[in-house]
Parts: structure tokens; sequence; C-alpha cells
């Protein structure tokens, strides 16, 4: 009982700090943004709210300015057997990724991070 407690509370205070702390998004052209909303459609981050690696992910996302659909994997046990089934288990934060008829998913957020700043960083 008292490491759920210590769990949530820790929990809380990171998205505190991350709401006081956020970055600016990143400008683009309304054209730019209109690319950006177009590729972002075939993501989705599959998250825990307060997972302290899927708000670091969540971050870059603001950062970069890339709007995306976010799948709760802790409460929601259609996104989680989802995750299980697709991605092979329930790890978080998963970006899966639907392209050319294929889907891929990808853990760890420094990868994810690292594959969002390389596919959308450079658009303006």
């Amino acid at each position: 009982m008292l490491m759920k407690a210590l769990r949530v509370g820790f929990g809380r205070l990171i998205l505190v700090g991350d709401a006081v702390s956020r970055p600016r998004p990143q400008r683009r052209s309304a054209h730019g943004q209109a690319m950006v909303e177009k590729e972002a459609a075939r993501l989705s981050l599959y998250q825990f709210h307060a997972c302290p690696f899927c708000v670091k992910t969540r971050r870059a996302l603001h950062r970069l300015n890339v709007p995306m659909t976010l799948r709760d994997a802790k409460n929601d046990p259609v996104q989680r057997d989802r995750l299980l089934v697709g991605g092979g288990k329930v790890k978080v934060p998963c970006l899966h990724i639907q392209e050319n008829g294929q889907s891929r998913w990808l853990y760890e957020s420094n990868a994810i991070i690292a594959y969002l700043e390389q596919r959308f960083a450079g658009i303006f």
C-alpha cells in the first residue's frame, strides 16, 4: 500500500512538473503543419498517463508540434490488448507506425523521440 501511494504521488509530481515546464511548440507554415498532421494521422502512441518515459515522449511531441492519437494502455483494456497483440508486449511508451500497408511497433522513449525528430523536425 505504501509503494502504491509513493507511485501515485511521484506520478502526480511528474505531471505537475511537465505542465509547469512544457516546451514551446515548433512553429511551421500552414502548409508544413498540414503535412505534419497528415503524416501523424498514421501514428499513435500507446502510453500510461503518469509514466516518466511517456511524459518525456509526449513532451517531444509537444515540442515538435506533432498532434497524435494517444492510447491509454493502462486503463483501457481494448488498447492494452491491441498493444499486446500488435507489439508483442505491454510496455510503454510504444509508437504504432502504419505506412505502406505495414504496421510497425517502436518501443523505448529515446528511439521514439529520435524517429519523431528525424521525421518531423525539418518540416517548416
